[in-house]
């Protein structure tokens, strides 16, 4: 077999609902045992940082994904192994692993969020916040999207490509209680390290997901608002408690989403429980959602 390279321009080729699947079945399978995925690695090299994520399926697709951590990071490499221990493909670049979380993301919040949830707060302006709202719309029908970032221009800028790029209703705003009051799903998507929105603004009945920090020291999420949250998911639970600094809610309050999705614990219960997920990044999804792009791309 012939390895094949792939690039952005083949991943920005996956449909939503197609990378939302993967990571569906990718988050089952982990449940179930199926899906090996050992928290990440870090290596380094002087002043240079490498990690890596190993995971997959022993019948199935395996492999890794390793970046260069610190100011210089640039591409991420995802390889493939098939379940006969070919290389089956190298994916290189920054989309897969952006589309990956969005997809993720999405996973949870059709299983977390209201069925009739269609306005959604974005908070944050960044590729992290752009991949979450394009695999959302494949499991919500949006109606409304409120964008908040520091930078003017740049929740300006975003708030076109929303539009241009996704066909959805968006507008930009200069305050996050205005983006966040009143909606439905709670985009967290930013590198700060203190919390970006006030938990008094959340509405009894939204899911929000948060993206950014998580440690105990630096979080973009509100404590206030994991004290309300009735239900508060993990893609890895494992991977939330393996990070050097403590993670900022407590392991035995962190339920694993595919304990939710497999029916093992019971998802929202009402629709005025307010749901939190954190994203962490489980291994082998990346693997997992790469496999499919060169399903996708060989036929």
């Amino acid at each position: 077999m012939r390895c094949r390279l792939l690039g952005d321009e083949e991943v920005r080729g996956l449909t939503a609902a197609a990378a939302v699947d993967a990571m569906r079945e990718a988050v089952l399978l982990a449940d179930e045992g199926r899906l090996s995925a050992p928290p990440r690695v870090r290596t380094d090299l002087d002043d240079l940082g490498y990690v890596f994520t190993v995971g997959g399926v022993s019948a199935g697709p395996a492999g890794f994904r390793v970046y260069r951590v610190g100011e210089s990071g640039g591409d991420q490499l995802v390889a493939v192994w098939n379940a006969d221990g070919e290389l089956e493909g190298l994916v290189v670049g920054d989309e897969l692993g952006a589309r990956r979380t969005g997809a993720l993301g999405a996973v949870a919040a059709d299983a977390l969020a209201r069925a009739d949830a269609e306005t959604v707060a974005v908070i944050g302006s960044g590729d992290q916040a752009w991949t979450q709202l394009w695999a959302l719309q494949a499991v919500r029908r949006l109606t409304a999207v409120r964008i908040y970032s520091r930078n003017p221009e740049r929740r300006d800028r975003f708030a076109h490509r929303v539009t241009a790029g996704l066909g959805l209703a968006a507008e930009a705003v200069s305050d996050p209680g205005e983006a966040v009051r009143g909606a439905d799903l709670i985009i967290l998507a930013t590198r700060s390290p203190s919390p970006v929105i006030d938990a008094d603004d959340v509405a009894a009945g939204a899911h929000v997901v948060t993206v950014g920090p998580k440690s105990r020291d630096r979080h973009e999420t509100p404590l206030e608002l994991v004290d309300r949250a009735q239900l508060i998911t993990c893609d890895s639970p494992e991977q939330a408690t393996a990070y050097g600094a403590p993670f900022f809610v407590d392991r035995d309050a962190l339920i694993g989403l595919g304990a939710v999705l497999s029916g093992r614990h019971p998802g929202r219960r009402s629709p005025e429980e307010i749901t939190l997920h954190c994203s962490v990044g489980l291994a082998g999804t990346e693997v997992m959602l790469a496999q499919r792009l060169l399903d996708q791309t060989g036929r």
